[in-house]
């Protein structure tokens, strides 16, 4: 068989009127998708042994491992499911279900930012996505995204919160053009990985990024459309729904060279002169502040290059309604990190770029 190019780098009713304000939503049709892999994972945590959940050192604030970003305040009814997480997940801890590992905390030094020289960096990277090679996927294709990935968040345990980040790992995905099939390897799920299997179209499948305008203008007209009622406020809805389909996904060809000319029509985006990704590649960031969660969404490019390496999330500031939790996490943490290692198609779900022949 040929080798492929290798491509470079919800629906939760709201409630409002009980919760406090959404610090970061997901896209449209995401949370039913999530609240599937939340009980599948709820599955196979409570066949674990009830020995293990007695070891436990005591409940933690539930994370999934399958978000590749946290969100900090779920929906009434998302909260509920994912605190059923928590019964399945203290009888998790053998060595068939490692934990993620924790390291240091991820932090840095907060970079300045200016609008000067935005929008050339983004023609530039829009000439650089736009000269990639992006074949379309034949059927029976998958496309396979490697990432090396991190998230900070604020864990409990005994009363005692604390502010941990993971240890920048490896992580695998494998899905079909449509985005229903789907399968996820990454420590802290069961060994072997866990399916991705949804009935939920997702906007981010290949399928559907087919279906959109490469025109920026309209582009961003569906965006803003695609994102309504998303985030905090319609411009950084945009931004982070753009930031989602360009990072765990694989733009049909000029799609991304689209992306980045309709994010340079949005207001309040930004350059930021130095970030790292999550594999420690230094790079040019295009960004936009959050003013609610004081978080900063960064787009890193190879500063030469202007190719895509990875996406970051940095708190630049105290957040805005936060809770005594989300307070803890200072200006200079890193909230999120991740780079794209490796993105292209493969035969067969599981199947890796060096099997092929």
């Amino acid at each position: 068989m040929n080798a492929t190019p290798e491509r470079r780098p919800t629906e939760w009713p709201h409630a409002d009127a009980l919760l406090p304000p959404v610090v970061r939503e997901l896209p449209p049709g995401r949370h039913e998708f999530h609240k599937e892999r939340l009980m599948a994972q709820i599955h196979a945590d409570t066949e674990q042994s009830t020995r293990s959940a007695q070891e436990a050192p005591g409940p933690e604030r539930p994370r999934a491992s399958w978000w590749r970003r946290p969100v900090l305040v779920l929906p009434l009814a998302a909260a509920a499911l994912a605190g059923a997480l928590v019964t399945g997940s203290a009888l998790m801890g053998d060595d068939e279900t490692p934990g993620l590992a924790t390291g240091p905390l991820l932090t840095t030094r907060v970079a300045a930012a200016t609008t000067h020289g935005t929008g050339t960096i983004l023609q530039r990277a829009s000439a650089a996505a736009e000269q990639a090679p992006a074949p379309a996927p034949r059927p029976g294709q998958y496309i396979y995204i490697e990432s090396v990935t991190a998230n900070t968040y604020v864990r409990t345990r005994d009363d005692k919160s604390e502010v941990v980040s993971d240890k920048p790992h490896r992580r695998q995905v494998w899905e079909s053009p449509d985005g229903h099939k789907g399968w996820l390897i990454e420590p802290g799920n069961p060994k072997g990985g866990i399916t991705l299997d949804t009935d939920v179209d997702r906007d981010a499948a290949y399928d559907a990024l087919v279906t959109l305008p490469k025109d920026p203008d309209a582009l961003l007209r569906r965006i803003y459309k695609m994102s309504e009622g998303q985030d905090n406020g319609p411009d950084q809805a945009a931004f982070s729904m753009i930031g989602d389909l360009i990072s765990e996904s694989y733009p049909p060809a000029g799609l991304e060279a689209a992306l980045y000319q309709a994010a340079a029509k949005i207001p309040g985006v930004v350059t930021v002169d130095d970030a790292v990704d999550a594999a420690g590649r230094h790079g040019i960031a295009v960004a936009r502040l959050d003013e609610v969660t004081g978080a900063r969404d960064e787009w890193i490019f190879d500063r030469k290059t202007l190719t895509f390496l990875g996406e970051r999330s940095v708190q630049v500031k105290e957040p805005k309604h936060a809770n005594a939790e989300d307070r803890l996490i200072k200006p200079g943490t890193i909230r999120f990190t991740s780079a794209v290692t490796k993105r292209t198609l493969v035969e067969g779900m599981k199947e890796l770029p060096s099997q092929r022949s």
